[in-house]
């Protein structure tokens, strides 16, 4: 993949696939704005190259052109963030946004309306990829997020750029953090994987085996694999077709010589609320009218001393349902000792949105290493697969 830093942008119109996909409440107000803010050093160089920015970007999954899922907050925003002017454009493609774009003079910044207000986009329809390469001369991808998905601006659109192609700063920047994981880590390498369901990260395990000394599994997949080995689990969340696959996963990692580590106890409660009694119980005998929402203490002995030791730590998923403060203890401890053990020395990138948000909430997001923009492309990464948009770049 070419970078920017070479690049001879003046009078070049620029089209930057960026991911705006940041959550909004009710009222339309972004509550995290990490992934607008993560694009402003690719955004403030081709300004800085007197190039015409034209950013595009999908925001959640509407059906139609729905108004709540619009991308003018994120311009107004984005405004703020660059002490700039951004303008908006009411659609991403045809007249509206041709006339727009050919307002602007070197250095100013257009975005355009949510890409997937049109459903080609996430069929990768050729058309609908012709019609964006043609608002501009040169083409950037920088959104690590959606890299895993072979989309009309992602994937589709390269073909009209053969010789003008590039990947972005924040790009770059993660796959070279990603790549200290993959390809350059450093022993002993712990990964700690939680998340309510082991269907959603069986791939990203089993491929763990081949590169980790240790990998700690918490969440709610957890009580799967107690369950596995013949605990009783109560009514905590269990995939129940999943469990042989559980079994084999422990097999795999004792051939590896991977240490496989359990949460030994569990916080319990009759009901999936912060408003019931807990109590804590061996994770291999919790009553059958309670359900396992978190580890417990010991757990979390056995968790951080494996994590303080290591040179090398990824994680990705939480440790129980840190939205609840009667559970939150399990996530929050590990989240610490893995800024610990950063602090220590140790390299440290943590991934997914759930992660990223127990992370920020318990105000320790700044302790890591690297926080990756991307959860499904960061786990296809890392899983060794490959990424359509990066492919369409090389």
């Amino acid at each position: 993949m070419k970078g920017i830093q070479n690049l001879k942008l003046v009078k070049k119109r620029v089209l930057i696939r960026v991911d705006f996909n940041v959550p909004l409440d009710k009222n339309q107000k972004i509550t995290d704005a990490s992934r607008i803010k993560a694009a402003i050093p690719t955004i403030k160089e081709i300004i800085k190259k007197s190039g015409t920015v034209i950013l595009i970007s999908h925001l959640g999954r509407p059906k139609s052109k729905d108004p709540k899922l619009s991308l003018k907050p994120i311009a107004k925003k984005l405004s703020e963030l660059l002490y700039q002017k951004v303008v908006f454009s009411k659609d991403c493609i045809g007249e509206q946004a041709l006339s727009d774009i050919k307002k602007l003079k070197p250095g100013n910044i257009i975005l355009l309306e949510n890409l997937r207000y049109y459903k080609e986009e996430e069929e990768g329809n050729v058309d609908f990829a012709k019609k964006l390469s043609s608002l501009a001369d040169v083409y950037i991808n920088d959104a690590f997020g959606t890299a895993h998905r072979a989309h009309a601006s992602t994937y589709t659109i390269t073909r009209f750029f053969k010789n003008s192609r590039y990947c972005g700063r924040l790009l770059e920047k993660e796959i070279t953090n990603l790549d200290l994981i993959l390809k350059k880590s450093k022993n002993p390498f712990t990964a700690i994987i939680g998340g309510a369901k082991i269907s959603s990260k069986i791939d990203i395990i089993l491929s763990l085996l081949e590169k980790t000394d240790t990998i700690i599994i918490g969440g709610g997949m957890a009580y799967t694999f107690v369950k596995a080995l013949g605990g009783s689990v109560g009514n905590s969340i269990v995939e129940e077709d999943k469990l042989v696959l559980a079994k084999k996963i422990i097999q795999q990692a004792k051939e590896h010589s991977v240490d496989l580590i359990l949460p030994v106890d569990s916080i319990n409660s009759a009901s999936f609320s912060n408003n019931e009694k807990t109590s804590s119980t061996d994770i291999y005998k919790i009553p059958k009218e309670s359900m396992g929402l978190d580890i417990g203490s010991k757990s979390i002995s056995i968790f951080k001393k494996h994590i303080l030791g290591s040179k090398t730590v990824l994680w990705n998923g939480p440790m129980g349902v840190f939205e609840f403060s009667k559970f939150a203890n399990g996530t929050k401890s590990v989240c610490q000792a893995v800024c610990d053990s950063t602090s220590s020395g140790a390299f440290s990138l943590i991934g997914g949105g759930d992660s990223i948000a127990a992370a920020k909430l318990f105000g320790l997001s700044e302790g890591f290493s690297y926080i990756s923009t991307g959860g499904g492309a960061m786990l296809a990464y890392l899983e060794g697969k490959s990424l359509p948009a990066l492919k369409a770049l090389s």
